[in-house]
């Protein structure tokens, strides 16, 4: 059993940046893929990263490419997404997801471990 807890959401203006975390327990993020999914208000959950653990391995959705970044720390055992030059469409909750394997899928149904989630706003 995965428990991922993430945390480093708040209100930011347009244009700053915020550093997500996403912290396991129970077991090691070792051979699995790590991804960050977001949820805007009335909205379907969406892919943003993703992560293979073992490779290092990263893929983004487009809309965020170039601005945010997604990366590990093994001692940790913690994923990280750094969003930079953030803008209003960002807003959402966000939430960390896991599953075993080694391709970063886009489709939220393929995970099997999800956070609880942390609210990100980007004012204009």
């Amino acid at each position: 059993q995965v428990q991922l807890v993430e945390s480093g959401g708040g209100l930011v203006q347009a244009g700053d940046s915020l550093r997500l975390s996403c912290a396991a327990s129970g077991r090691p993020f070792s051979s699995y893929a790590v991804a960050w999914f977001r949820q805007a208000a009335g909205k379907e959950r969406e892919f943003a990263a993703g992560i293979i653990w073992t490779t290092g391995y990263t893929k983004y959705a487009d809309s965020v490419k170039g601005r945010f970044t997604i990366s590990r720390d093994n001692a940790k055992n913690t994923v990280y997404l750094q969003m930079n030059s953030l803008k209003p469409d960002d807003t959402a909750v966000y939430y960390c997801a896991s599953r075993a394997g080694t391709t970063a899928d886009v489709s939220s149904g393929l995970y099997r471990y999800w956070g609880q989630g942390t609210q990100v706003t980007v004012s204009s």
